[in-house]
């Protein structure tokens, strides 16, 4: 069973989580004591003189009582006196639990913060990071969870799934759950692992057309297709690599290095230098007529085009002329 303290305050600005602590918490609260066990007060009635005046209510409910309040972040150190008077004498059996959603001009008051911890009670700072201090807390938490990513890789995360830590937590926990205790992962292992099998597939299609593997590209689409993937969906995945291939081609033909090139490109290194490699191979060319096949393709797909062929057959038909 857990055990709980009198006086809980969660606030700071990364909102998403604050939300799961408020949801963690109750469901926790509902277990040990039931819903009847469990007082919600938001809106007028988190008023910091309501909240007091409930906190000190005798109640004849068994077990122990939760008090869930919201919009602490609202409250002026003058209007808190009441409920720092009512933290101090806490009646037994009871746990209060205040949430704070602060931003640049709205913080909690340092009064409560004062009284939860005199009470006995848990202060947590929920903070967001900025972006270039995500990979350092990425490695961080990976550490707790018993797996090794080098900077590298957990930049690797962040570009895969994008920066919001509760996103990024499910996927550290995705990673733990299949992999050994004490696992060093490399970037290429942390994009395979974390992106959707479909997505996956879709970037091997668009990359075995920058590379000229006709037969490769056609077995992919088939596989996507049999799957119930759309054709406007894979046509978006060819396009943009493609794209990309392209402007890595005339980069390197205007003298940039592959090291300048790998610079401005947002993927793992490994991929990038394979990119880099079948786009030199490719040429601005061949990828620029590609690009102009993807597009004819996907103005038939919308019914720009009179043909009598279907979507999957002009798709074939235009990734056989892209990968010759």
């Amino acid at each position: 069973m857990p055990s709980f303290k009198p006086a809980y305050l969660i606030h700071g600005d990364d909102h998403g989580r604050i939300g799961e602590r408020r949801t963690r918490l109750r469901a926790l609260a509902e277990a040990e004591s039931g819903a009847q066990g469990v007082e919600i007060l938001e809106g007028g009635d988190a008023a910091p003189e309501n909240v007091a005046n409930v906190l000190n209510a005798m109640t004849f409910a068994l077990g122990r009582r939760f008090i869930v309040v919201d919009g602490a972040e609202g409250w002026k150190d003058k209007d808190v006196e009441p409920l720092v008077t009512a933290l101090a004498d806490m009646p037994p059996d009871t746990t209060i639990a205040f949430f704070g959603r602060e931003d640049s001009r709205t913080k909690v008051s340092k009064r409560l913060l004062e009284a939860v911890k005199k009470a006995g009670g848990d202060v947590r700072a929920e903070e967001s990071l900025k972006p270039w201090e995500l990979p350092k807390w990425v490695v961080a938490r990976a550490q707790e969870m018993q797996i090794v990513l080098e900077p590298e890789a957990a930049k690797a995360l962040v570009q895969q799934v994008g920066d919001r830590q509760q996103r990024l937590l499910r996927e550290l926990e995705k990673l733990a759950l299949g992999s050994e205790p004490g696992a060093e992962l490399d970037p290429a292992q942390v994009e395979e692992l974390t992106a959707a099998s479909a997505e996956r597939k879709a970037w091997s299609l668009a990359d075995a057309l920058v590379a000229g593997d006709a037969e490769a590209a056609t077995k992919l689409y088939l596989a996507l297709r049999s799957q119930g993937e759309r054709v406007p969906g894979l046509l978006y995945w060819m396009s943009t690599r493609v794209r990309v291939a392209h402007e890595v081609a005339q980069a390197l033909e205007a003298g940039e290095t592959p090291a300048q090139i790998k610079r401005s490109l947002r993927m793992p290194s490994r991929a990038a230098d394979q990119l880099i490699s079948d786009a030199r191979r490719a040429g601005v060319d061949r990828l620029r007529q590609a690009i102009v096949e993807i597009a004819e393709l996907e103005l038939a797909s919308r019914g720009g085009s009179s043909g009598a062929q279907s979507e999957d057959t002009a798709a074939l038909r235009a990734i056989q002329a892209i990968a010759v």
